[in-house]
């Protein structure tokens, strides 16, 4: 039977992250989107809590606990709740490690898992979308052809996190009409990293376009090897976890401009007193809670091993569309207050209308 409450250990994870995200995030949001950096000191707490090496097998210096979706997924929400920018670069090099945990042979596991158990915070990445308005990922303009020992990859891609810091990089690419995943190093001959891109929400998280031109990676670093990889799988996991920040990002406009409403008094009242701002303000804690539900649907079916793409595709559209409208209809809350940087809801507008976009950028 399906349970609607967290485990006791889930729980316990959930109040440490919401912590973290309360005495961290929360108190540099502002500063972040603003100079467009995140302080490394940040990011090494938040590695030192295992969101990434408590799912890697002993053998390979993790922790090896089970991988669960539905706990990445909470872990997701809580961390998006601080901010999203700072949430997506915490946990981008889960973009590498889950799918190597997953999909990866023996040697590409004993090779690359254990650089994402150390102290410090590892950057790495995963490049899927392409700079063209038709972007499919399951029918991508970026090719891989092997070539006696090596694969060769040509190809552009847009919105990669992190791609200049990033050790190394999971590139998707087309072979033979059907996604792949391959493991590029940084420095390989043929990947040119390209300018950080200017984005309108997300300000804090370094994203680049990339450019590969007859890039050549050995055969071995084909992800899953001649079995190659579940890609199916590795999409509606992205799905879920950027569904589940959606939610993060959507709680936290809406607790905001509910304490709003009841402190901001007009003509003797409180506003969220008045009928259009109570039902405004209902209808967004229904939407948030019908997201949060078929998250966790969607990460069940996928803890379970089924096929979740069904699921996770209407949830996708749903989130999508959600945490647009939830953290508009705060800014209109608000009314001129919500136009300006004295409140948040302006930012979390800008990192809201950017998840139509963020297709493969987190991944639980």
């Amino acid at each position: 039977m399906v349970s609607f409450s967290p485990s006791e250990e889930q729980q316990m994870i959930i109040n440490m992250v919401k912590e973290f995200s309360t005495d961290h995030l929360r108190k540099l949001y502002r500063e972040c989107d603003e100079s467009g950096e995140i302080p490394v000191d940040v990011l090494d707490t938040a590695w030192e809590f295992g969101f990434i090496s408590t799912s890697i097998p002993e053998e390979f210096q993790g922790l090896g606990e089970e991988r669960s979706s539905l706990t990445g997924s909470l872990i997701a929400e809580e961390l998006a709740w601080g901010d999203l920018s700072i949430a997506m670069h915490i946990l981008c090099p889960s973009l590498v490690a889950i799918p190597l945990v997953e999909m990866g042979t023996d040697e590409q596991k004993s090779k690359y898992l254990p650089g994402f158990c150390g102290d410090r915070f590892k950057a790495a990445t995963a490049a899927l979308i392409e700079p063209r308005f038709d972007f499919d990922p399951t029918a991508l303009s970026t090719t891989a052809r092997l070539n006696g020992g090596d694969y060769v990859l040509n190809g552009e891609k847009c919105y990669v996190p992190l791609a200049a810091d990033a050790d190394l990089l999971l590139v998707y690419a087309s072979e033979d009409d059907c996604t792949q995943g391959f493991l590029v190093e940084k420095g390989t001959t043929g990947l040119d990293i390209i300018e950080r891109e200017k984005n309108m929400g997300i300000k804090a998280l370094a994203t680049y376009e990339l450019s590969l031109k007859d890039c050549r990676v050995p055969k071995s670093n084909r992800l899953g090897g001649e079995g190659g990889c579940d890609f199916v799988r590795v999409l509606n996991c992205s799905r879920v976890a950027l569904s589940a920040m959606a939610v993060g990002v959507a709680r936290g406009a809406f607790e905001y401009a509910r304490d709003y409403a009841r402190e901001r008094s007009a003509f003797g009242e409180p506003i969220a007193s008045r009928q259009t701002i109570a039902f405004m303000l209902a209808e967004m804690a229904i939407e948030i809670d019908a997201t949060r539900l078929m998250t966790w649907e969607a990460a069940w079916k996928l803890d379970r091993g089924e096929d979740a793409t069904k699921e996770a595709s209407l949830l996708k559209s749903y989130a999508d569309d959600m945490v647009l409208t939830v953290t508009d209809r705060a800014v209109q809350i608000l009314g001129g207050h919500g136009y300006i940087r004295d409140h948040p809801v302006e930012l979390w507008l800008r990192n809201g209308r950017g998840f139509a976009t963020f297709s493969g950028m987190a991944i639980v």
